[in-house]
């Protein structure tokens, strides 16, 4: 059976603060999302990785059920008017949406680069 690398650096420390996940000190990230195609310190190709859906899938169910609920409580404990749940759910959204989905997308990249290394030309 064949056993995984030994990381260099853990893979929470990799997702939280979106490093390479070879060498720790690259950031994968050159954009708010957009996945750098290689690390600047190392040289690790970041282009081959594939996060897919996985982490917008993650976000949706865990932020969508967590914002459904607070709505809820909101209608049921304070009553307020329609615009209110239209202004402040999108503002409370998108930016707890954003948080999420960068450390979530670089934690996949630094699983895919410890367990199918070979699939990401290393």
């Amino acid at each position: 059976m064949d056993h995984p690398p030994k990381a260099a650096i853990s893979l929470l420390w990799a997702a939280l603060r979106g490093r390479c996940p070879r060498c720790g000190k690259g950031a994968v990230f050159s954009g708010l999302l957009t996945v750098r195609p290689i690390c600047p310190v190392c040289g690790l190709d970041l282009s081959a990785h594939d996060a897919g859906d996985g982490p917008a899938v993650a976000v949706i169910f865990v932020l969508g059920t967590l914002i459904m609920i607070l709505a809820f409580w909101v209608e049921f404990t304070f009553s307020p008017p329609l615009w209110v749940h239209a202004v402040l759910w999108p503002v409370v959204t998108v930016p707890l949406a954003i948080a999420m989905m960068r450390p979530l997308k670089a934690g996949l990249i630094a699983l895919q680069y410890r367990y199918r290394r070979t699939e990401m030309g290393q």
